[in-house]
């Protein structure tokens, strides 16, 4: 591809100390990631670009997040383990109004509450969840299943081996997270949920709470 970079392009980068970026290629991976339903990691984005050299590739996304680090409507955000360009933060409320966003597409209280609930201590049963909440909560796994904001990572090895439940890559793009690593922390997601902060203490599950190997064939 030609390096057809612009003399702005070129100044900017030089006072960066940044590689060169080709224009057309750097025009590309924003359309790309425009253009992706789903969260754009530079693993696609290297197989979509094979002709170009990876560095290349690279060196193109590096200066996709510096023209987007300047004031706009639009971000380039990390999100799920790849890139998105969405509307910032500050400006949801009147994207809200240009799709007269529905109250029945926004999760309830009690579904944010079970959702941080297994946030923090996934793998996570049922029973478990209505422990800590204190309340049935069949309900509201239904509904996040159906969100695909949760899923069901196996059985636990109890009586009964009812169902664990975790959170999904759904979950993290629905809240604009890179990896389980960025959630809040648990004392300012309590207080805001009004939950009580020890229950939400993230924790190694024991070994009995994971899944059950399959059993191997015997040959007989």
């Amino acid at each position: 591809m030609e390096k057809d970079v612009d003399v702005q392009e070129q100044t900017a980068a030089d006072e960066a100390g940044a590689p060169l970026v080709s224009a057309e290629l750097k025009a590309i991976v924003e359309a790309l990631v425009f253009a992706s339903p789903d969260p754009l990691t530079p693993k696609a984005l290297f197989k979509l670009l094979e002709s170009e050299p990876k560095e290349d590739v690279v060196a193109a996304i590096e200066a996709l997040k510096r023209d987007y680090d300047r004031p706009g409507g639009l971000q380039l955000v990390e999100v799920a383990g790849g890139y998105q360009i969405v509307t910032r933060q500050d400006l949801h409320e009147w994207v809200r109004r240009l799709f007269h966003e529905r109250t029945t597409t926004k999760l309830t209280v009690q579904a944010l509450e079970t959702l941080a609930v297994i946030a923090y201590k996934q793998p996570i049963t049922a029973l478990e969840i209505g422990e800590v909440r204190g309340v049935n909560t069949s309900g509201v796994l239904n509904t996040l299943l159906e969100r695909h904001l949760i899923k069901i990572v196996g059985r636990k090895q109890v009586v009964g081996r009812p169902f664990m439940y975790a959170t999904t890559k759904e979950f993290l793009i629905r809240f604009g997270l890179n990896e389980l690593t960025d959630l809040p922390k648990v004392e300012d997601m309590a207080e805001a949920l009004g939950i009580e902060t020890p229950v939400l203490v993230e924790q190694t599950p024991p070994e009995e709470a994971l899944p059950l190997a399959e059993p191997e064939d015997t040959v007989h």
